[in-house]
């Protein structure tokens, strides 16, 4: 039955909308579709709807929960669809089935508008009060290949779902296609996702985009936008054809493709092709059942988002409002929002409320695309609508300083001071101007300047002929590109674009909308205004949209920590900011943290739930009180006194007492509460081994040295790398050769390396006036010097020195957490700067030091920062957070303003007295030397990973990329456990017994058992693997309790937490491990086992050590779960796997590893 459209000028009719409370039964609303827009409108109402009026039924047909669209390319990289749910599983389990029904997997198939009911694909008729259609959209695809074309042709795509993205995938496996060119048809904003996606594919071998517009993404960006775009993708390595369309497919009789050809009559060859031209609305559904649909697609809707059949609305890219279609999420979201409310707080208990209507939604974007920064705001090609004539005037900003005469320096901060040219010389009518403009000193460039230009048109609309100008800035060098546009007279913003950088895209997109005039010059919008640190949001408004797709601003998340959210997992749950693009994250998270600091709810700051302090306050109370170990710790400021502890405070207070009195890390007081590396005096490498890597201060080595470290690596088989600290490091040694190495490396004159530590690395120079021509400074001497008396300090975190002999600065010493640089008048000293993942150029702390003065200064800094820093923070971020930042610290290490340098230099003096060289003290003693054994109870030696030989050097086989879950159970083992025996593997003195714990490793049949001795709870058995990436180095992990009292031990790879009793992971559900009964008979350990073969089986290390072809298996898709359980009792055990092809051939369940 159909209706006519309804008039424009009608409210909503709510008369029905609210149910009275007379009323017994809820009124259902029907919801077509389980998108990111029908899922947005559902969580809406039921959060609006507190008086049950409703409830929601609704049908998906896809097999999948609610998902984000937005985020697909991700898909490519985890193949898991539940990472996308916009809503986990228990979200669905939580909400009462009396208000909300669910059905995926089945589509809505009829639409009966006069009787209100609808019909599925499973024949269920549900009926409806009210029917949302959400139907979303579909690919659309080229007139000359019609959908029976594609369903006969092999390798033709589109790319809009899991589906879609499923059958890439499996495609792209095929022998044929392997190694081929993919093609992608489309280069706007879902064409550069999909050629993304099969770009980092690895067996995709070449990528090819076809564009018919000049350059890409021609709806968000200009010609110079877009230009800026396509250099950056073809610096990736992905061809782009640009001015040229397909017109036709070419296949084998067999219907597989193999080429394209374009609008030139070429072919192209290809093994694949995904169409991403377009979407076309679906309202396939809404045709049949008679509504009103647009002329270009969609269905009809009013200001109130009705259509044309009574109690039937329609939302997100379906709808077709005032003819105009909307491929957003946002507009989307923006209709859930106005439907939701329109039925739910029009009429309330409260009172009315006028209905809210459909407006012009914004359309801005912000994304990342082909790895490029992408944004567009505002009316961002209002300047494209200029009426022809207009005469341009053009605006350069120069980079050379302004008036050399009079401005030869910085500005007072340090700046250079720059200077704006009006240029005219190219306007056709309009005079010459000489005028020139000065930028103010705190007017800086945040990079070198290409080319910035203004241009001065007519602003053309129906009502205002205001003019309009453009700031422009391009720099093809770095791939950045802006322009905004301005009213004539500069004071408001209108509309623009970026490219490369978008920082700024929260604040302008607010001016814009706001219709804000602004209060600083328009070039500070290019060029910046030297701001530092991050933005925490201080200048936003409460109203500002910080999150576009889900429009959430700020004031929703100032609202959320004021009514008691601490921390981000909620905040994303309660407001949905960054569940969709993910691109606001880094703004929503700084919001959050300045509002938490606001509210004084600052974010716990204690060591660990073992600990109610921080770092700083333990250090205090260790010292204070004398503390020498860790029970003692626990038992004088541990908030359970009996607790064993965890990875995280045992290391952080075995630094602390390192720090302190720098005993033997590996003695038996110490030894477990040493993270692995430290446990190990060595870095554990993937497969299991571990790197030796002798100390080298500043550098400076002898050949004869060079000689001893060329043949341990000979002798060993280590593979051998020069380092970026100036050192040799050797890798792949065995646990139980790091003794003998050494021995051979002490007797050579050489001392640890320390890189295994929290301590201090090196301290890198160049050659200075020891060699080179340009040299000021002894850098060599002074390295050394430096590296000589810091060795063997434990800190809180990692310690890297630097020393350049002149301001050539080759050492990059400003990259270091302290660095000198060499002047005619001394040394420049820097502090807090590092590299890594968040890299700080270090600060200028003291010029012109003299060389004595420069120990002093560098023993304060360090003290100062052991004592005061949190666990695991760099001085970097130490100095970032210390109040008052980096002239605080001047005034208290430089002026001595709370008088505490003389005792800093004192505890310095003491704590640098104490070094010893952990190497020579451990190769001198025997009962150190037996830590190190592979397996306590033979000499026997396992081969943890398969090793292969690259560039002349051998190196363990790779882990695969991506790792499937693996849950171990004792019920794969072939035998009943009656049936199992006691058996002896180890002796209590193995495990050296004391008030803290100890672990060992044994070795039985083919399998590896680790031993745990826990104080006051016994003894602990489990398989030596962590399941995660099958490496078998349990024995090394750390031992540690959670609030329950469960004993677990931590993975020393990647913190993964198993129970020691029953083997199950406590942070990670994926995974378990067996673990097994022991007893202590005398002083013997017994096992209860089954027979060794019958262990092989399960946990045999040949069975699972990563070799090449596992890697290679995985690549494939193999391996997709494993669990090692018998199906039923009494059965053989098995390896049930995720579907697919798996192992040797297809079909079979086992994977051979």
């Amino acid at each position: 039955m159909t209706s006519s459209a309804p008039d424009q000028k009608d409210c909503i009719d709510v008369s029905a909308a609210n149910v009275s409370k007379a009323s017994p039964t809820p009124k259902t609303i029907l919801v077509v579709g389980l998108g990111m827009v029908g899922i947005a409108f559902i969580e809406k109402i039921l959060n609006l709807d507190e008086a049950r009026h409703y409830r929601v039924v609704t049908c998906g047909e896809e097999a999948h929960l609610a998902y984000n669209r937005v985020a697909l390319t991700e898909y490519f990289q985890h193949r898991s669809v539940e990472k996308l749910y916009l809503n986990q599983v228990e979200w669905y389990a939580q909400q009462d089935p009396e208000h909300f029904v669910f059905y995926t997997g089945e589509q809505v198939t009829s639409l009966n508008t006069a009787a209100h009911y609808v019909t599925t694909s499973e024949g269920r008729l549900i009926n409806y009060d009210y029917c949302v259609l959400a139907t979303g959209s579909e690919s659309t695809l080229p007139p000359y290949i019609p959908p029976e074309r594609v369903a006969q042709t092999k390798g033709v795509f589109v790319y809009r779902n899991i589906a879609d993205l499923d059958r890439i995938l499996s495609y792209s496996e095929e022998a044929h296609v392997r190694g081929g060119r993919a093609v992608v048809v489309g280069g706007g904003l879902l064409g550069l996702e999909a050629a993304k996606a099969v770009f980092d594919l690895e067996t995709i071998g070449k990528v090819t985009i076809i564009n018919r517009q000049a350059y890409p993404l021609s709806r968000q960006l200009d010609d110079e936008g877009g230009e800026i775009v396509l250099r950056c993708i073809e610096a990736m390595g992905v061809e782009v054809l640009t001015k040229t369309s397909v017109t036709s497919l070419v296949s084998t009789p067999q219907g597989v493709l193999t080429g394209l050809v374009l609008s030139n009559d070429e072919q192209l060859d290809a093994e694949m092709v995904i169409y991403a031209i377009g979407i076309t609305p679906r309202d396939d559904l809404a045709r049949r059942a008679g509504l009103k649909c647009g002329v270009r697609g969609g269905i009809t809707v009013d200001d109130y988002l009705r259509t044309s059949a009574p109690d039937i609305y329609a939302i997100g890219e379906c709808a077709s409002w005032r003819e105009n279609t909307f491929g957003l999420i946002g507009p989307g979201v923006e209709m859930a929002d106005i439907l939701a409310f329109n039925l739910t707080q029009v009429q309330a208990d409260v009172g009315e409320f006028k209905p809210r209507q459909m407006n012009m939604p914004d359309l801005s974007t912000k994304l990342k695309l082909m790895g490029v920064d992408v944004a567009s705001f505002g009316d961002y090609f209002l300047d494209k609508r200029i009426p022809r004539g207009t005469v341009p005037r053009s605006r350069k900003i120069e980079d050379t300083p302004a008036d050399k005469s009079s401005h030869t320096k910085s500005g007072q901060d340090g700046k250079p001071v720059w200077e704006v040219k009006i240029d005219d010389s190219d306007a056709l009518t309009t005079p010459a101007s000489s005028k020139q403009h000065t930028l103010k000193s705190d007017s800086v460039f945040p990079q070198k300047v290409s080319s910035i230009t203004k241009t001065t048109s007519k602003r053309h609309g129906p009502s205002s002929n205001e003019s309009i100008e453009c700031l422009t800035y391009r720099d093809p060098f770095s791939f950045v590109y802006k322009k905004y546009i301005f009213t004539a007279d500069g004071k408001y913003l209108l509309g623009g674009m970026m490219v490369g950088d978008t920082s700024d895209y929260v604040k302008l997109i607010s001016l814009v909308k706001k219709k804000k005039a602004i209060d600083v010059p328009p070039s500070q919008f290019i060029v910046g205004a030297g701001r530092k640190g991050e933005d925490d949001g201080g200048d936003l408004d409460d109203d500002t949209q910080v999150c576009s797709c889900h429009n959430v601003t700020k004031g929703a998340i100032v609202s959320c920590v004021k009514g008691g959210v601490d921390d981000i997992e909620t905040l994303k749950t309660k407001t949905k900011a960054g569940t969709g693009c993910g691109g606001c994250m880094p703004l929503v998270t700084n919001i959050f943290k300045a509002e938490m600091k606001k509210a004084g709810h600052s974010m716990s700051n204690n060591l660990c739930t073992h600990f109610a302090m921080s770092r700083q306050e333990l250090f205090t109370v260790i010292r204070l009180r004398k503390l020498k170990t860790f029970p003692e710790v626990m038992q004088s400021a541990g908030v359970k006194p009996d607790s064993i502890g965890c990875e995280l405070c045992r290391p952080a207070v075995a630094s602390i007492l390192s720090s302190m009195y720098n005993e033997l890390v590996v003695s038996p007081s110490h030894h477990s509460n040493q993270d692995t590396n430290d446990r190990c005096l060595a870095n554990m490498q993937r497969d299991g081994t571990f790197s030796v890597v002798p100390r080298v201060a500043g550098g400076e080595i002898t050949p004869d040295k060079l000689i001893v470290l060329g043949q341990v690596a000979k002798k060993y088989k280590l593979y051998t790398k020069i380092t970026g600290g100036q050192r040799i490091d050797l890798f792949g040694a065995a646990k139980q050769d790091l003794p003998d190495i050494w021995e051979e490396l002490v007797n050579a004159g050489f001392e640890s390396g320390h890189a295994y530590g929290k301590a201090l690395r090196t301290v890198k120079s160049c050659v200075g006036t020891t060699w080179c021509r340009y040299g000021v400074g002894d850098s060599v001497g002074m390295a050394i010097h430096l590296e000589e008396r810091y060795k063997g300090i434990r800190s809180p975190h990692k310690l890297k020195g630097g020393v350049s002999g002149c301001i050539r600065e080759c050492a990059e010493a400003q990259s270091k957490d302290f660095g000198l640089i060499a002047t005619d008048k001394g040394w420049n000293i820097f502090l807090a700067g590092n590299g890594g993942t968040n890299p700080r150029h270090a600060t200028l702390f003291a010029k012109d030091v003299p060389p004595s003065k420069v120990i002093r200064i560098l023993d304060r800094f360090l003290m100062y920062y052991i004592r005061t820093a949190d666990k695991l923070m760099r001085t970097a971020r130490w100095v970032e957070q210390f109040e008052g930042g980096i002239e605080r610290l001047q005034k208290i290490l430089l002026d001595d303003e709370l008088g505490i340098c003389n005792e800093l230099e004192a505890e310095m003096a003491t704590l640098v007295g104490t070094y010893h060289d952990e190497w020579k003290a451990v190769v001198k003693d025997p009962a150190r030397r037996r830590q190190f054994r592979q397996f306590v109870n033979t000499d026997e030696r396992q081969q943890q990973a398969e090793i292969i030989k690259e560039r002349e050097q051998q190196r363990p086989a790779d882990w695969p990329k991506q790792s499937s879950p693996a849950k171990f159970h004792p019920s794969a083992i072939g035998v009943p456990k009656s049936e199992w025996k006691w058996r002896k593997l180890a002796t209590v003195q193995d495990l050296e017994p004391s008030d803290t714990t100890s672990s060992v490793a044994v070795k039985y049949g083919d399998s590896q058992l680790a031993i745990f001795h826990v104080p006051k709870k016994g003894f602990f058995a489990t398989q030596q693997m962590c399941p995660h990436k099958r490496a078998f180095v349990l024995d090394h992990g750390i031992v540690g309790d959670d609030k329950q009292g469960n004993v677990y031990v931590s993975c020393p790879l990647h913190k993964r937490n198993f129970r020691l009793d029953d083997g199950t992971c406590l942070n990670d559900m994926q995974y378990s491990i067996i673990s097994f009964d022991i007893k202590k008979e005398g002083d013997d350990l017994q096992v209860l086992l089954p027979e060794p073969e019958e262990l092989d089986a399960v946990i045999g290390t040949s069975k699972w050590m990563v070799k090449q072809a596992t890697a290679e298996v995985i690549a494939r898709g193999g391996g997709q779960g494993i669990e090692i359980a018998a199906e039923h009792l009494g059965g053989p055990p098995t390896a049930a796997t995720g579907a697919g092809c798996n192992g040797g051939s297809c079909g079979d369940s086992t994977l051979d590893w």
